[in-house]
């Protein structure tokens, strides 16, 4: 007998299969990706804190030479699997062997299954080989489990599990993606117009951080009276001497357009002043995409990272620029690490309505994707934001989505409701940040001044990641 399929409401229902429905032969299986967070709960639950698995410096120089998961974390899913699906809710367990043939590392997506071998309707008991193999198809566990099947037909809903939270305050978030960035060389970026302490001295921390090599690009009497008033030393960085910030702005497209820098970095000049220049027909930027913003955020109150956009650059967009806007954000997610991100197109319901545009507009982004115009993510909408995020007010609301609950990408309806969601999640959610432009030829570093040291850190790597991205695979 086939594997058994996957339907919705799989999604909401957990049904087992009887002693009387087994077979020799059956089959059932889950995928799952490994993450950190899914290691430290592990860590937690158990209280097995052997350093291999939660302390990235010590296991970079062990032999596997990095973090691991538990190998009973893997086992855990066998389990589940067992308790789960096959032969699912009234099992028994009876034993169980593992043998543990190659380390699961993060980001590794296991697929986990168990086939029925041997079933013995006299005692009840069901014997199931079990196996979980990883995105290679390597197996790196094998094993057998043996158990009293189910007499008796139970369906029941799923129960929605509380969250569980790590990392409070969101504020490692930073520390990773520097260790992620850590084996990249610096890249050439110029710096637009930093005439205050703050924009200069990020710039600085970032060389230091071995992000960026700097090219200061501004009106150099005033950037050293800053760097002197800020007690800031600029011997050996790289200064381009410009009239104003407009003249910065120009000068530093040139750069970018020849080929002398491979990023842009926003200084003390207002957003619009540079990206004009970014923008501008004659500046040898523009791609064919419409160019838009990304916030990356972490916070302590949702399981993952995620882009919201676009907070800063589009004010009120049409649906083909939607459409880039969505493109753009995939292509982030994927350089970030984000295989098939799943993307919520927000609006105030989640129900299509003629008198809301932007649920509208969900609706035929959605269809876009269908149709192959919109690729390398899923999509799903119109969602409101607490169906996108939280899978118990999905649940609720009668939403069975691959999206819903568990979004990678917020697309929001317009700049106005992107920039006060995005600024609510960073003073009131906690949340930690970076922000970027896509869809010009080099990445732009666009952050506010009111931005945090580590949000401009946390910029500086991201744009690190695009351009080194950039080089083989130009935009």
């Amino acid at each position: 007998m086939p594997a058994m399929p996957v339907s919705d409401d799989d999604l909401t229902m957990l049904r087992n299969r009887t002693l009387d429905e087994i077979a020799v032969g059956d089959s059932a299986s889950v995928e799952r990706t490994l993450t950190r967070e899914d290691i430290q709960v592990f860590a937690a639950l158990s209280g097995d804190v052997n350093p291999q698995h939660i302390d990235a410096e010590f296991a970079a120089a062990s032999r596997f030479n990095g973090v691991i998961a538990h190998g009973m974390w893997g086992g855990a899913l066998i389990s589940a699997l067992l308790g789960t699906r096959l032969p699912g809710p009234g099992t028994i367990y009876r034993s169980q062997s593992l043998r543990f043939l190659a380390p699961v590392r993060i980001g590794d997506r296991l697929r986990v299954g168990v086939t029925v071998t041997a079933r013995d309707a006299a005692t009840g008991r069901v014997t199931l080989a079990c196996s979980c193999t990883n995105q290679h198809g390597e197996t790196v566990i094998d094993g057998e489990a043996e158990v009293l099947a189910p007499t008796e037909r139970i369906e029941r809903p799923r129960t929605v599990l509380p969250e569980i939270r790590l990392d409070v305050g969101g504020r490692d978030g930073v520390a990773r993606l520097l260790a992620h960035v850590r084996a990249l060389q610096p890249v050439r970026v110029a710096v637009v117009h930093p005439c205050d302490a703050s924009s200069l001295s990020a710039a600085l921390d970032a060389r230091r951080a071995g992000l960026i090599e700097p090219v200061l690009v501004a009106p150099q009497v005033r950037l050293e009276a800053v760097a002197a008033e800020a007690g800031l030393d600029l011997a050996g960085i790289a200064i381009v001497d410009v009239a104003h910030s407009h003249a910065a702005a120009a000068r530093a497209v040139e750069l970018a357009a020849g080929g002398e820098v491979e990023a842009l970095m926003k200084g003390s000049l207002h957003t619009d002043e540079l990206m004009a220049a970014v923008v501008a027909s004659a500046g040898g930027l523009r791609t064919k995409r419409r160019v838009s913003h990304c916030f990356v955020l972490q916070t302590p109150h949702y399981p993952r990272p995620f882009i919201v956009t676009d907070a800063a650059i589009n004010l009120a967009p049409t649906l083909e620029q939607k459409a880039d806007i969505v493109r753009n954000a995939i292509d982030l997610a994927h350089v970030i690490g984000v295989a098939e991100p799943r993307v919520a197109i927000l609006a105030a319901v989640e129900t299509v309505s003629p008198l809301m545009p932007a649920t509208l507009d969900a609706a035929a982004l959605c269809k876009m994707a269908d149709r192959g115009q919109i690729a390398g993510g899923v999509l799903d909408g119109p969602l409101a934001f607490d169906n996108a995020v939280s899978p118990a007010a999905a649940r609720t609301k009668g939403i069975v989505s691959p999206v819903a609950g568990q979004a990678d990408i917020l697309v929001v309806p317009d700049l106005e409701s992107g920039n006060m969601l995005a600024k609510q999640l960073m003073y009131m959610g906690e949340a930690a940040s970076a922000g970027i432009v896509m869809g010009a030829k080099v990445p732009v570093v666009l952050t506010s001044r009111a931005d945090s040291h580590e949000a401009r850190i946390a910029s500086c790597a991201i744009a690190l990641l695009l351009a080194h991205h950039y080089r083989e695979a130009p935009p």
